[in-house]
């Protein structure tokens, strides 16, 4: 039997919105009176779901009777949009704050990484941090020098490793931060998104050490928007929905509920609503709208493989533009990228008025453009030079069709008459 290393039982979170200590006393007082007579915690009842859309009463529930076991050298990935309670339930798991009802139980020593310079004193340098970090770990100064070198190594900061933190940038703090955390032997390593502030050679090492860590029997629990790295990593992974345990199980189809629930599928061509990932985007230029044409012109979630087809972009203009750049990303179901078209390497700049209210730009991608059957995503974005003024990451979906032996696929290959038995005729393959 496998051990269980993490145990996580009716855990809820509950935060007070607005101003801290803004008549705050009266409802502590309320809750200690109820606690004290064995009853329920009256504000829970009243605590909404966490969904940022809907606002409604003091109360959210960050968490809400979350669920589940992570055993010894799991990888558990979790997912979820932002603000689904991803950080929260981490912060919970590395005891940085502490749940408003239920339990955590905890077997072995656990290293976190939550947010850039998680741990670190500013003042410190680098390695009096590490020094630092691995005390707080329950870690000796022997045990802690005797990893030091493979430590400065891995985060690539040697030069820079008796300077202050405070002179660190974000990537620098990142690279020493994960270098301590997956170093000093934790039995649970715990990583937030932070890895994304890194290069992209730095989160292939970071990538390998988890892989390492898990394979000496260790668990990890890892939090990315990533879906590539979830799959290429996790053995489980959990979806969070509005602070709540949608579904836990095999990665693959937790990764195809979280596309389905969180990406368009549709063939109409749709309103774009809370896609925005940067809330500053969209003031000059806003995308509205965005439909994939099959070869017969018509809005379609579907086309046929080595079909031609075309992305059609819509919008509104609030100001006078000039030399904007267009641009479609295709994504593969993981959100692993594809392929990107970008009007602007072909020299195609477009100007747009803010007398024309809307716009409607397309882009064709003909039949050499080889999709294999299956589910795929798009991102659009439009810069004026170096400035991006909107960008929705995958914000559509749709699907590209096998089609029967004989039909649609191209025809390639000479057939030759012969006479006679063919010599080749039982070659096996």
């Amino acid at each position: 039997m496998d051990k269980v290393v993490l145990q996580i039982k009716n855990v809820t979170k509950q935060y007070r919105l607005g101003m801290v200590g803004t008549g705050t006393l009266s409802h502590d007082l309320n809750r200690w009176w109820y606690l004290l007579r064995g009853k329920e915690d009256p504000y829970l009842k009243i605590g909404t779901i966490n969904d940022r859309e809907h606002a409604g009463g003091d109360y959210v529930l960050a968490l809400k009777d979350i669920n589940f076991e992570v055993k010894q050298g799991e990888v558990l990935g979790i997912i979820g949009k932002n603000g689904a309670g991803k950080s929260t339930l981490l912060k919970l798991l590395s005891q940085v704050t502490s749940p408003t009802t239920g339990s955590i139980k905890v077997k072995g020593r656990i290293a976190a990484l939550l947010e850039v310079g998680t741990g670190f004193h500013p003042e410190l340098t680098g390695r009096e941090n590490v020094f630092l970090n691995g005390a707080i770990l329950g870690m000796t100064k022997r045990e802690i020098k005797s990893k030091l070198d493979e430590i400065v190594d891995f985060s690539g900061c040697a030069k820079y490793i008796d300077t202050p933190v405070k002179r660190y940038s974000s990537g620098m703090t990142v690279r020493l931060g994960f270098a301590v955390a997956a170093h000093l032997d934790p039995e649970i390593l715990i990583v937030d998104e932070v890895l994304a502030v890194g290069d992209a050679e730095f989160q292939k090492k970071c990538i390998g050490k988890m892989k390492e860590v898990s394979g000496e029997g260790r668990t990890v629990i890892f939090v990315s928007h990533n879906m590539a790295s979830i799959q290429n990593l996790c053995t489980s992974a959990i979806l969070l929905t509005n602070g709540e345990i949608a579904q836990k199980g095999k990665v693959k189809d937790i990764i195809e509920m979280y596309i389905h629930e969180n990406v368009m599928n549709s063939g109409n061509d749709k309103i774009i609503e809370n896609k925005r990932a940067n809330h500053q985007l969209g003031e000059q230029l806003k995308f509205s709208s965005v439909g994939v044409l099959n070869s017969k012109g018509k809005l379609s979630d579907s086309i046929l493989f080595r079909e031609p087809f075309s992305i059609i972009l819509g919008g509104e203009i609030y100001e006078n533009l000039e030399g904007l750049s267009f641009g479609v990303k295709i994504s593969m179901s993981d959100d692993t990228s594809l392929l990107a078209s970008l009007s602007e390497e072909v020299d195609i700049y477009y100007n747009l008025k803010k007398n024309d209210s809307n716009f409607n730009i397309k882009v064709n991608f003909q039949d050499r453009l080889i999709l294999s059957p299956g589910k795929y995503l798009l991102s659009i974005s439009v810069r004026k030079g170096k400035e991006s003024l909107d960008f929705l990451g995958n914000c559509l979906s749709f699907n590209v069709s096998d089609v029967p032996f004989n039909k649609g696929l191209p025809h390639t290959g000479t057939w030759v008459p012969i006479v006679g038995q063919p010599e080749w005729k039982n070659i096996t393959i």
